[in-house]
């Protein structure tokens, strides 16, 4: 096992601010802290699961065949996560609503099974999906938190900016999500630059 495997997808190839990857779920479920955070956790457990499944079948799979079979393992994933979520976490399944169920074709999850997972072993898969798991899960517990900080003045719900904050509301609107997803974007690129100058 290559400790590198779970910490390339946290910073070095994050799928959100170094491969730009699953931007309708970034941009559409961060209006709160506690969205980006639930679909990160979903999304993990998903990636996970799924590329310790791809690794473990990645010999008898048919090469032909390998994307619709990364796609019924992935949905079978996607619905048990679904089921436990409106089971256990009713409010949050309510509020990632449809989301919940795009995570079948989300590019994260299908670039992993077919970049990694169906070329490695299953304990490299698993640390794989991990890693770009909590690199996704940050990214979007970061961007909604910023757009739940200027557009409510509160985080995880709680107000930290008093009665006296103005809240942006076009921060939690769509083009909000835009605009905090960009900053962010672009102080990440200036810290890589300044890493390599």
């Amino acid at each position: 096992m290559d400790i590198k495997n779970l910490t390339k997808g946290i910073i070095k190839e994050n799928p959100i601010f170094i491969q730009v990857l699953g931007m309708c779920p970034t941009l559409a479920v961060t209006t709160s802290a506690i969205n980006g955070l639930g679909m990160g956790l979903a999304t993990t457990a998903v990636l996970a699961l799924s590329n310790v499944f791809i690794s473990m079948f990645r010999k008898v799979i048919p090469d032909k065949i390998r994307i619709p079979a990364f796609i019924v393992i992935i949905a079978s994933f996607v619905t048990i996560i679904g089921m436990l979520l409106e089971g256990y976490f009713v409010d949050l399944y309510k509020a990632l609503g449809l989301f919940i169920p795009l995570i079948v074709v989300n590019c994260i999850i299908l670039a992993r099974a077919e970049a990694f997972a169906f070329k490695n072993n299953v304990i490299d898969s698993l640390f794989d999906g991990i890693g770009n798991g909590i690199g996704f899960t940050l990214a979007l517990l970061l961007l909604g938190s910023v757009r739940e900080l200027l557009g409510a003045g509160s985080i995880f719900g709680i107000s930290l900016l008093g009665a006296a904050y103005k809240p942006a509301l076009i921060m939690i609107l769509p083009p909000g999500a835009f605009l905090a997803l960009g900053i962010l974007l672009a102080i990440n690129n200036k810290i890589k630059e300044r890493k390599t100058v």
